[in-house]
């Protein structure tokens, strides 16, 4: 019953592999390999089986450790590994065991977050005090760079803006003004934050955005460059609403 699963771990644990040697970052090489496993008779692989399984338990042993699950009961983790590949019954089926690491990763993230959401939450108890900074309701906070003059958005509109966002740290993560062209959006499309803030924007302007985690990608936080928690900075400047009634 777990078959799909345990190959869907191996299959995703090998992609994770091969991206990362795609990277062009170089990577800081180890001072030693004391920790390599010694040679003993026990442990030398004598053909190709023994080979292919410690290879496998390596790669799922480093896709496991990058989801933080790193405290496993082994003899029950060899204990399905094994069920599962003679076919035999299972303690749960796929629709249990999903759910079960559904639940573990969703705790993982939130202590993940939980100091990049303390991170942001000093951050922007200092940032609201600043000489032209305005935080709303919900908590979204927004510097006017530059006055505009024309319509605002509604949310059934589609707008064409560019735009720039940032860590807190200053870490660059996306950027339409680098791609040197606007991008055309919902304003309902996107994070919760712009959805807010394109709405009180008149077309012309330039703001500044503060937008804490709950407004932006939450404790998951969004592929390799912004992590979960994260408090985000965008400059956005509203270029045109699209098809859209004059208000």
């Amino acid at each position: 019953m777990l078959k799909k699963l345990f190959l869907s771990l191996l299959l995703l644990s090998a992609l994770a592999g091969q991206a990362q040697t795609k990277k062009t970052v170089p990577v800081k090489k180890p001072a030693s390999t004391s920790t390599k496993v010694p040679v003993t008779a026990t442990t030398t692989p004598k053909n190709l089986t023994d080979s292919l399984s410690y290879a496998m338990g390596l790669s799922v042993g480093e896709f496991l450790k990058a989801q933080g699950a790193t405290n496993l009961n082994y003899t029950l983790l060899n204990k399905a590994i094994e069920q599962t590949l003679k076919s035999n019954p299972t303690l749960f089926n796929a629709q249990e065991a999903n759910a079960i690491m559904e639940r573990f990763a969703r705790s993982n993230f939130t202590k993940k977050a939980a100091g990049e959401k303390e991170k942001g939450r000093q951050f922007l108890e200092q940032n609201k005090k600043k000489t032209g900074v305005t935080q709303t309701a919900s908590g979204l906070q927004y510097e006017i760079l530059t006055p505009g003059q024309g319509p605002k958005p509604t949310s059934a509109d589609t707008v064409k803006v560019h735009y720039a966002g940032k860590l807190l740290s200053g870490k660059e993560f996306d950027s339409s003004y680098a791609r040197g062209e606007p991008i055309t959006l919902p304003v309902t499309g996107v994070i919760p934050g712009w959805t807010e803030a394109l709405q009180l924007m008149p077309t012309g302007s330039k703001w500044r955005l503060y937008i804490p985690a709950a407004l932006a990608y939450g404790d998951t936080g969004a592929g390799r460059d912004i992590p979960g928690g994260a408090t985000l900075v965008f400059d956005v400047e509203l270029l045109e609403i699209m098809g859209s009634k004059t208000k």
